[in-house]
């Protein structure tokens, strides 16, 4: 935030900001509407160019800070304000975990409910994120590597992160070189991260085949970087190749050992994941007999759900199910857990399905499971275990709920996003 007049054309005006959005911009009026301002926070008395309408308001850059509110600090990160990784560096440890803690409640009260039990937040701390998303591309003679500016496809050329597991950390400027010997004629790239248990799997997203001497340069560099697999594809909807495979990557979920696939969808921290699973496993009844886990992925609630009772694993996703049922095979559990392929957006689980299970987890992506949760709610399931990753999407799902008559007993929130507007969840709902 400058604290100095910035010179920029557009509609300039002077606002005071009144709180911080659900995604982490703070708020002022302006005619009577929104203007969304980033690294701002309450009190905050600046000058800003207005730009896009969004939501019903405007979407404003910050020019100049005239008077500031009470509760910022000093952004610990150098990239913060360009990365589009974090927004809320700015705010003060107890104004960021007051202003996550209000998340959920805002988000049911805007669904009109109201009373929910929440149980104190568990904050995972930065330095545990075990997998990321980066960009690289080729500007001025030199690879960029990182993560996206804020509104913009432009890369930020990371020095550092603070999210990052150290050992990922560790493995950038190594990949950043490899890319820009290996890959010379490629000008822009994903790479998937991954810090398993055993080394790190990297899946390349580039348009065009490596030739034998990048190939060779792959091998070399997995062979000294501890890379337990290395891949590559054309896009995320194509089978990858193999590039390098010392052994497959592993990752434990309850007692048991999963390979995932390359790219696959799993929590972003391992200490989350294991504060998630505690949660869900609070929430079953005394003695379970059968659990449908919804939206399964590779199974980071299944196997240790079927410590408890037998599970019907649902997930769409080819690749992740076939993780999850090689796993269920090698350690015994083929018996117990049960696996199914299904779209569950175009064919949830029927309320007549439902009944024959006396527990059902489900676990959407961000935009929540619409769909499935109006066939929860006219099924006559006793135990309801819902996992979110977007406030919004899931008390939407629980109005669904609670209207076909289920009880929200209580919520456990889990910030696995530190300075993100991301929130995690684990809801428990009975009849």
């Amino acid at each position: 935030m400058r604290r100095r007049a910035r010179k920029g054309g557009g509609r300039q005006l002077e606002l005071r900001i009144k709180v911080i959005g659900a995604q982490g911009d703070g708020i002022a009026l302006y005619q009577g509407r929104p203007v969304f301002v980033p690294f701002t926070l309450p009190g905050d008395h600046l000058r800003v160019r207005l730009e896009a309408e969004r939501h019903g308001g405007f979407r404003a850059t910050p020019l100049e800070l005239l008077a500031e509110g009470e509760g910022r600090r000093e952004p610990p990160c150098p990239h913060f304000g360009t990365c589009g990784g974090c927004q809320l560096q700015h705010l003060a440890p107890e104004h960021y975990r007051a202003w996550k803690e209000r998340l959920i409640p805002d988000a049911l009260e805007r669904q009109g409910i109201e009373g929910v039990p929440l149980r104190a937040p568990n904050f995972i701390p930065p330095g545990s994120r075990r997998r990321a998303a980066l960009t690289f591309r080729r500007r001025g003679g030199r690879l960029e590597l990182g993560f996206h500016e804020r509104h913009s496809r432009a890369v930020v050329d990371l020095e550092t992160c603070l999210l990052l597991t150290p050992e990922l950390l560790a493995l950038l400027e190594p990949l950043r070189q490899l890319l820009e010997g290996a890959l010379p004629g490629e000008p822009l790239g994903d790479v998937l991260l991954l810090h398993a248990e055993n080394g790190f799997d990297l899946l390349l997203i580039t348009p065009g085949s490596p030739d034998l001497v990048a190939r060779e340069e792959f091998v070399k560099f997995a062979s000294e970087q501890k890379i337990a697999r290395l891949s590559r594809a054309p896009d995320q909807k194509v089978e990858p190749e193999r590039l390098f495979e010392r052994e497959a990557p592993v990752l434990t979920f309850g007692k048991v050992a999963v390979n995932p696939p390359p790219g696959g969808f799993l929590q972003p921290s391992r200490e989350g994941e294991k504060a998630l699973v505690k949660a869900v496993l609070e929430a079953l009844p005394e003695r379970p007999k059968r659990i449908a886990d919804l939206y399964a992925g590779c199974g980071s609630f299944t196997f240790p759900l079927a410590e408890r009772a037998s599970v019907t694993a649902v997930e769409g996703d080819a690749a992740a199910l076939a993780s999850l049922w090689a796993a269920a095979r090698r350690s015994g559990l083929a018996g117990p857990i049960m696996v199914e392929q299904r779209d569950l957006v175009r064919q949830p689980l029927r309320a007549d399905e439902l009944a024959a299970f006396d527990v059902v987890v489900f676990d959407p992506p961000r935009q929540g499971a619409r769909e499935q949760a109006r066939e929860i709610a006219t099924s006559e399931v006793l135990r309801v275990v819902a996992v979110s990753c977007h406030p919004a999407s899931f008390a939407r799902d629980a109005r669904l709920l609670i209207e076909g008559g289920y009880r929200l007993d209580w919520i456990q929130p889990v910030d696995q996003f530190p300075w993100a507007a991301h929130l995690e969840l684990v809801a428990c709902f009975s009849r």
